[in-house]
């Protein structure tokens, strides 16, 4: 018997209504904020997100990369950012379209790490990108969108991360104290960790492996190499924040998993019981270069994205996610001796958008009544020898349980008047 593949999974119907309400949730909030939902392929060619020296473990360790006709390399799409800017730069959306570009995505996503509760190797990440304007307020903007999204989804146990990697030049006079301090250390260090001292040492604040050595906990902090020009940035950031009345932590330690980050970066994290490891709820950070390494102009670019998945595991352990029902409006139950009049009944309901179930083989009245319960119907017709002989229905209300037979001609200014 075959199963899913290992990282996969199965979204049956009732899970399937509940992904839906929170991506109908996300797209309220979307509307609020005027962004544009739009889709990229599924997989793009392997440098849109395999940038030179990238040390992430997306990059080097995660990506599904292959060659069909043995010349081009194509990947899975793993992250929905790098996809969506090259979808700007391609389109020259910048140009046409006032800047800043407010753009949200909802799509599967690929990525070949250790399956585990809230992380699989195809995901669904919902997301937004602001592109085109480079502002505090747009910064603290972003970060308000995904916060009032996830508390109207329903979740209280939450907090707001938020940190700064600095404008280039902050960030060269980092890189370079944080190469200095970690050399003393080399043989220290796990092997993907001596790999990023010499191309990226800020992604050693963020290993799973070396995170917790002492060594790396006294590491020399961000905001002692940043620019006056960064930390004023900075500084508003917190500001408008604290307009919105948004609490948040500043960690000195949150450089977030893609290399591509500048400037703010942050992560809204679940501190339920229930979160374990994978307390992240979602993430993301602003970048000044990605769309000029894409062929685009020197513009910058903010945004975030959120798993799904693991969303939904932590609103079910908060007891957020509504209830799932079966409702319809209407049970047909068939005791005639032809399905054809029933049929007719149905398909006539159906065209003025009510939704109808009805019986397809041959039980008894209490059978079929036992079935409309448990279909939730508000209303049962009832169809036998003479309500096809002389064209009625006989309609009932399952709620004050009233029951009359009306002509089938006249049924739908009769429920006009409900």
């Amino acid at each position: 018997m075959y199963q899913t593949v290992k990282g996969t999974y199965d979204f049956l119907p009732d899970e399937l209504k509940n992904v839906e309400d929170l991506e109908d949730s996300f797209r309220l909030t979307l509307e609020l904020y005027g962004y544009k939902e739009m889709k990229t392929p599924v997989f793009e060619y392997t440098g849109v997100f395999a940038k030179e020296n990238d040390t992430s473990d997306m990059v080097t360790k995660e990506m599904y990369t292959f060659s069909p006709n043995g010349k081009d390399s194509l990947t899975l799409r793993p992250e929905g950012t790098a996809g969506i800017v090259r979808s700007v730069v391609q389109n020259k959306m910048y140009a046409a379209n006032e800047l800043p570009l407010k753009l949200a995505y909802i799509e599967e996503m690929f990525r070949h790490e250790r399956p585990q509760k809230g992380r699989q190797r195809q995901f669904t990440q919902m997301g937004i990108e602001c592109i085109g304007e480079k502002s505090p307020m747009i910064d603290a903007e972003v970060i308000s969108l995904g916060y009032n999204y996830i508390k109207l989804v329903g979740l209280k146990n939450i907090k707001v991360l938020i940190n700064t990697l600095g404008d280039s030049s902050s960030r060269v006079a980092y890189s370079k104290a944080l190469s200095e301090y970690f050399a003393q250390y080399k043989d220290s260090l796990c092997e993907d960790c001596k790999k990023r001292l010499e191309k990226n040492p800020l992604r050693i604040l963020d290993c799973k492996i070396d995170r917790e050595n002492d060594f790396v906990k006294n590491a020399p902090k961000m905001e002692d190499y940043l620019t006056a020009e960064a930390k004023e940035y900075f500084e508003k950031v917190k500001s408008y924040l604290d307009t919105m009345e948004i609490p948040y932590i500043v960690d000195d330690r949150l450089v977030r998993g893609l290399d591509y980050y500048t400037d703010t970066v942050f992560e809204v994290v679940s501190t339920h019981e229930d979160a374990g490891s994978q307390a992240t709820v979602f993430g993301g950070g602003r970048y000044d270069n990605l769309v000029e390494e894409l062929g685009g102009p020197s513009i910058s670019g903010i945004g975030f994205a959120i798993g799904l998945e693991r969303l939904m595991i932590l609103a079910k352990a908060e007891d957020a996610l509504a209830p799932i029902e079966d409702v319809v409006d209407f049970y047909i139950i068939d005791m005639s001796k032809s399905s054809n009049y029933a049929f007719k009944v149905a398909e006539t309901l159906r065209k003025a958008f009510y939704t109808v179930e009805l019986n397809y083989y041959d039980r008894s009245m209490k059978s079929q009544f036992k079935s409309s319960e448990r279909k939730g119907a508000e209303y049962v017709i009832i169809i036998g020898e003479d309500e096809v002989n002389n064209e009625t229905v006989t309609i009932k209300n399952t709620k004050d349980r009233s029951q009359e037979v009306i002509k089938f001609a006249d049924l739908l200014n009769y429920m006009e008047g409900k």
